[in-house]
């Protein structure tokens, strides 16, 4: 499940792509497949490790990653002090980070900093009203160690990228079927995993995901602009800009 359309961040083969809290590496393993060179950070290190064994697996097994020339690594490490040099990656991922950081200026700062003049970034985060219901809702959406601490409106993400020396060109909205199942799962209590109503709405995001039918892919993105829980902001780096 994708939330930033690779050909908006312009990702070629053999780019290196740095993703930035990768997770569980659904990004990582796209720009794998699109023969780029991955590097995929994550600070903590079981994430890291999960990480590390599926892009082995994809590199040594997937005939798409194979023909494409995509390789990679992982790193665990931390947002506010990147270990790499200055311009070493051509594009940038973020991906449901920010929100997460008490220092997003910093977090960015560095992103910038390791991305070269001419690169671009993506930077994606909860959308303001669906998060706001989310929060309103119950207070342990966000209560909880290493959980939300801001809500992005879409104005205040591109001041962010802009503070940090980058010139944002586009953005759109991701994952509409995703905001009702977090109300839902908000409104009967984030503990409730086992509740009739959130199972049955997860196994059809479940089904979504693995099959990408028609029957929900188009209402979807129909429904995107306006119930999207994610907000996805791609910007450059000034080609003039230092840090080659």
């Amino acid at each position: 499940m994708l939330t930033v359309r690779f050909s908006w961040l312009g990702t070629r083969p053999g780019e290196r792509l740095l993703d930035l809290g990768c997770g569980e590496g659904r990004h990582s393993f796209e720009g794998l497949r699109r023969g780029a060179v991955v590097t995929a950070l994550d600070r903590d290190h079981h994430q890291a490790q999960v990480t590390a064994a599926w892009v082995a697996a994809l590199a040594e097994q997937d005939k798409a990653t194979a023909e494409a020339g995509g390789c990679g690594h992982t790193v665990v490490g931390d947002a506010l002090s990147l270990p790499f040099p200055d311009g070493c990656f051509d594009r940038v991922i973020a991906a449901e980070v920010l929100e997460h950081l008490p220092d997003d200026r910093a977090a960015l700062a560095e992103l910038a900093r390791v991305l070269r003049p001419g690169g671009a970034l993506a930077a994606t985060v909860p959308r303001y009203w669906p998060e706001v219901v989310n929060w309103a809702l119950s207070d342990d959406y966000h209560n909880v160690p290493g959980g939300h601490v801001r809500i992005y409106r879409r104005s205040q993400l591109r001041a962010r990228l802009a503070g940090a020396g980058l010139v944002p060109y586009a953005q759109h909205h991701a994952h509409a079927l995703h905001s009702p199942y977090w109300w839902l799962r908000c409104a009967v209590g984030l503990q409730r995993a086992d509740h009739p109503l959130v199972r049955a709405y997860h196994r059809l995001l479940v089904w979504d995901i693995e099959t990408r039918s028609r029957l929900t892919r188009w209402p979807e993105a129909v429904l995107n602009p306006l119930l999207g829980k994610s907000l996805v902001v791609y910007a450059h780096k000034p080609a003039g800009s230092p840090g080659r």
